[in-house]
């Protein structure tokens, strides 16, 4: 089975792509169970993977990755359940790489995984059998789709102009991040497009259209490259 890294603009739907991919392929998705197995590994035994809802599994994944509210509308969804990280963590990035790294190599042995940012797509570069994807959107289509999601989450009374506002802050901040993470620790530019196999426009093709054309290359993949 192929490995897919997904990099994607914030806004742009690159994360209900990847739960598409998981649902159609059977995928599994990069999540917390593997990050806990990586630290249970590198010696911090208080950890235990089994334990999914353990307190201090949580605690320690809490504080090494940003995690977000999870975005439930049924037309959009922006992370896939369980954390969002801007291409990494911020709390200690040598720590935060080195346990990312050892889980998504691991995820790369065991293949049929969806990596949703995290910089897997620097991590797993070189290494055969993995499709890079890019997910992208034009600013004012991501900024209508985050507000949107404001517009029916918030419990408050907002403006038309503060959602706007704040969607527009929102989508700038998130993929400044995104950047700065694969600039400091990979000294990549994070939109280069010759780190991906393919870069996708969601402002040009569907959701629907862009999950169709990563699940042809991947067959194409697990083709040339069988069990």
């Amino acid at each position: 089975m192929a490995v897919i890294t997904i990099s994607r603009q914030f806004g742009s739907g690159g994360d209900e792509i990847a739960r598409g991919l998981c649902e159609t392929l059977r995928y599994q998705p990069f999540d917390k169970r593997m990050i806990a197995q990586a630290a249970a590994e590198a010696g911090l035994s208080d950890l235990d993977p089994t334990e999914a809802e353990n307190q201090k599994v949580a605690s320690f994944l809490d504080r090494l990755f940003d995690i977000s509210p999870v975005i439930g509308s049924s037309s959009w969804q922006e992370d896939l359940p369980g954390l969002y990280t801007p291409e990494g963590s911020r709390e200690n990035p040598d720590v935060s790489i080195a346990l990312v790294r050892r889980a998504i190599e691991r995820a790369c042995e065991m293949g049929g995984v969806v990596i949703v940012g995290r910089a897997g797509q620097m991590i797993l570069r070189d290494c055969p059998g993995v499709l890079h994807v890019r997910i992208e959107a034009p600013l004012e289509e991501r900024v209508r789709r985050v507000k949107g999601y404001l517009k029916k989450t918030r419990k408050l009374f907002n403006t038309d102009a503060e959602l706007q506002r704040d969607a527009y802050d929102w989508v700038l901040e998130r993929d400044a991040a995104s950047a700065q993470y694969v600039r400091r620790h990979f000294q990549a530019d994070w939109a280069d497009p010759l780190l991906y196999h393919i870069v996708l426009n969601t402002g040009k093709l569907s959701l629907e259209q862009a999950l169709h054309v990563i699940i042809r290359l991947v067959q194409d993949i697990e083709e040339r490259n069988p069990d």
